[in-house]
């Protein structure tokens, strides 16, 4: 833990540019992905289409006929079946049929007993949709007693339920000695929301509780916002209400990928198994990987959190909250997994859209909703089902690229952010979060405050 932590104060002192909470996502050291070119945003576009025709055959023909849906290396939707009948139908739609032993009522029925035995922390559990079977993963901190009960259990329920042990924790990525800024310990900003009134920050729900304020200094003297409604555990999103209820320059959702460029994310949409994605966080910079799992369940040290995105990209502490994204369009922000950008890892992800319908909220920058009725999350720009299989999916890209600037003459906190001189020694934002303890009624007492950091400061190791 000494070393990792050393390591991410020496990537901290490199900080020279951060897309921060104005922008969505964050600093990048060492950018993994290129500037897209015109033809890897069409077959991003083909990707996404690819997708959308598993997930509609998996919605019409019904969770007793299928068994979930994916992306194949050669971009092609496949689509796994129980029969021969519905294989031709899949066939017929333009896609693959792969028959499997087990429908998704199935696979449903053996994830639900898991969760109603006794939770063990350090465990997690997913569907792995190409294989017909489901991942109960095993981390270093589960005794091999409850590894043993859970392997009882798991025979019970049939040989279709896979045990794996694993290296590492599964944690929240929060650091709590690091910028940025707020009581709870340092996290990443994930995407820009609104609804349709006031604007937020849209970031994980376990970087703090309600009442949490954010700076965008590590003096605490920079006031951001607060978290006005969080959700953790079970799910794992918050908001983080911008001061006076407006950012800087209105309606700007881009996401930094170094280099004084960024993404601009122009709706949210559902990941799908073997679609390449990006995360964009303020320890590890930009990466890449791939959607192995949906729907997956973690059991955390602080408590369990379902629904979540199963993922191939690295994480670090520090990370949480951030943006993941493909192709301009959220899909989630970063809740927590094992390993690091090193060795590498899993890391899991709060989907977007059931966030944003959640809170009521929708992307900045986007249509919005009347004022009446609750703002929905922006669906992805759709594109002909006959494009599917023009691209494969390891060929996406995170967006189209364009400068990352700032407008108006007010200092926005984008400027706050890349100033080199907020950069400053971890110990800082301890003082800095004394300092919104004297300044403000609504953060808890400093008892509460040096709990709530132990308890994240002793989560990864």
């Amino acid at each position: 833990m000494r070393h990792a932590r050393r390591r991410i104060v020496r990537r901290g002192a490199r900080l020279a540019a951060v897309g921060g909470l104005l922008y969505g996502g964050l600093m990048v050291t060492h950018a993994m992905a290129s500037e897209p070119s015109d033809t890897s945003r069409a077959n991003g576009s083909s990707t996404q289409a690819a997708a959308d025709t598993g997930s509609e055959l998996v919605s019409r023909l019904g969770t007793s006929r299928t068994a979930g849906s994916w992306i194949a290396s050669d971009g092609r939707p496949v689509v796994a079946v129980t029969d021969t009948a519905t294989a031709a139908e899949v066939k017929e739609a333009g896609a693959r049929a792969k028959v499997v032993r087990h429908s998704m009522q199935d696979l449903k029925s053996a994830t639900a007993s898991l969760s109603s035995a006794p939770r063990v922390a350090g465990t997690a559990w997913a569907v792995d949709y190409t294989k017909n079977e489901v991942v109960v993963q095993g981390d270093s901190t589960v005794s091999t007693s409850d590894w043993s009960r859970m392997t009882k259990l798991a025979d019970g329920i049939g040989d279709f339920v896979r045990m794996q042990r694993t290296q590492g924790a599964f944690t929240t990525r929060l650091n709590g000695a690091q910028p940025i800024f707020s009581t709870g310990g340092r996290c990443s900003a994930g995407f820009n929301v609104t609804n349709g009134r006031s604007e937020f920050i849209l970031t994980a729900g376990h970087c703090g509780p309600a009442g949490s304020v954010w700076f965008a200094d590590n003096q605490g003297s920079q006031q951001v916002g607060r978290t006005i409604t969080t959700a953790f555990p079970g799910s794992d999103f918050s908001l983080v209400q911008y001061d006076k209820g407006r950012q800087s320059t209105a309606g700007a959702n881009v996401v930094a990928i170094g280099g004084g460029n960024g993404v601009r994310i122009t709706g949210a949409a559902d990941p799908t198994v073997g679609q390449r994605v990006f995360r964009s966080g303020s320890t590890s910079g930009l990466h890449d990987g791939k959607v192995t799992a949906l729907n997956a369940t973690v059991n955390y040290p602080e408590g369990t959190v379902t629904g979540l995105i199963e993922t191939t990209v690295c994480a670090e502490p520090g990370d949480s909250g951030g943006p993941m994204f493909s192709e301009g369009i959220a899909l989630g922000v970063t809740s927590g997994g094992n390993g690091d950008c090193t060795s590498g890892g899993t890391t899991f992800f709060q989907p977007v859209t059931k966030a944003l319908t959640a809170l009521g909220v929708q992307l900045a920058g986007q249509p919005q909703a009347s004022a009446s009725s609750p703002a929905q999350g922006s669906p992805a720009p759709s594109v002909p089902a006959s494009q599917g299989a023009a691209g494969a999916p390891g060929s996406a890209a995170p967006g189209a690229v364009e400068p990352v600037g700032t407008t108006g003459s007010a200092e926005t906190l984008v400027s706050r952010l890349t100033n080199p001189r907020n950069v400053g020694p971890g110990l800082l934002v301890v003082a800095g979060s004394l300092i919104a303890l004297v300044a403000t009624r609504y953060i808890r007492t400093e008892q509460d405050r040096k709990a709530y950091r132990r308890q994240y400061s002793q989560s990864w190791g």
